[in-house]
């Protein structure tokens, strides 16, 4: 059984919204920069609950962290993310299932993938593959 591993806020105007999110809920809010697609951009994180600095993983059983991002066309609601095994293989199970493919497998280095697709009733779903 795949679990959920990690949450996405979209917002319209992020700095607003890091401020809020920290005053209202106290979350830690951290911009951190990564290597995604191909560039070099900004994600960021929303620690919601205590994290290993070493995994980058949450401490207590069942606790997930996530992130604001901005909103796109795409993705413009929140978004629940899902560990798989494998991004690839949970693609072709999607496309079976009569879901749709958003964003095939991109790879974030020394992290891991993700993707995001949309379900039988157009919600958008992430998927993480951890790196082995």
């Amino acid at each position: 059984m795949d679990r959920v591993a990690h949450f996405e806020i979209a917002v319209d105007d992020k700095e607003k919204a890091k401020a809020f999110y920290a005053d209202v809920f106290g979350w830690q809010i951290m911009d951190v920069p990564v290597q995604m697609g191909g560039g070099t951009g900004t994600y960021t994180t929303a620690m919601t609950t205590p994290t290993d600095p070493q995994t980058m993983q949450p401490t207590e059983p069942g606790g997930i962290n996530g992130a604001i991002i901005e909103r796109t066309g795409q993705i413009n609601a929140p978004v629940i993310t899902v560990y798989v095994d494998s991004i690839d293989e949970c693609l072709q199970k999607v496309t079976a299932a009569g879901g749709t493919v958003l964003a095939g497998r991109q790879e974030i280095p020394g992290m891991g993938a993700y993707g995001y697709l949309t379900d039988v009733s157009g919600n958008v779903i992430g998927l993480w593959e951890s790196a082995s």
